[in-house]
């Protein structure tokens, strides 16, 4: 079975939701298993810490997470047009990992949630991107064979599912979101397959 790590960091919900859009879309593939996991809060206070186990939700991941899987989906809520600090934080502590090469070839995929239309869907999903092709990894999109990129009056991109949540992240995921989420998973997962071969 190979798995694809979906991992994602999410504050009011909405990335959370669009975690488990994507991993229903990896085991829509057979042969494919989601491994859903979350980063910490990060805190300018030097002293505050996070427990070890999150009190509710995916556990927190870890580097052999990412070394153990065959592909990668990373999620981030928009912040000012980038990724969020817990995720940027994570991804900084794996300087060991590129070190060895780990996850060279493995194909990867981005999902976002923002509060407007405009509000750096497609700017955080390149940003997610730079780290992951620094390893080596093969980028895996929405192609515009996906009628939902046309028609969709909400999120959705090229460069991976997104989601409009409104600027107090209240806003449903819309059914093209919902679609396009599964259909990234589904194809990160029959890519991750394809290369595993």
């Amino acid at each position: 079975m190979n798995e694809i790590l979906v991992l994602y960091y999410s504050q009011g919900g909405a990335v959370r939701e669009m975690a488990k859009l994507v991993a229903r879309g990896v085991e829509s593939v057979q042969g494919a298993q989601a491994r859903i996991r979350t980063v910490p809060k990060v805190s300018a206070n030097c002293e505050a810490t996070e427990p070890d186990i999150p009190a509710s939700g995916a556990p927190y991941a870890e580097l052999k997470d990412l070394e153990e899987c065959s592909g990668i989906a990373l999620g981030s809520p928009t912040r000012f047009g980038n990724m969020a600090a817990p995720m940027k934080y994570f991804l900084d502590g794996t300087a060991g990992l590129w070190l060895k090469g780990s996850l060279i070839g493995k194909p990867a995929a981005v999902f976002t949630s923002t509060g407007s239309m405009h509000g750096g869907n497609e700017t955080t999903l390149i940003t997610m991107m730079l780290p992951l092709m620094h390893h080596g990894m093969v980028m895996v999109g929405l192609p515009y064979s996906e009628p939902e990129l046309s028609s969709t009056s909400s999120g959705g991109t090229p460069y991976g599912a997104s989601h409009i949540g409104g600027a107090t992240d209240d806003r449903p995921i819309t059914e093209d979101e919902r679609r396009l989420c599964i259909k990234l998973g589904k194809r990160l997962a029959e890519t991750a397959l394809k290369l595993a071969a």
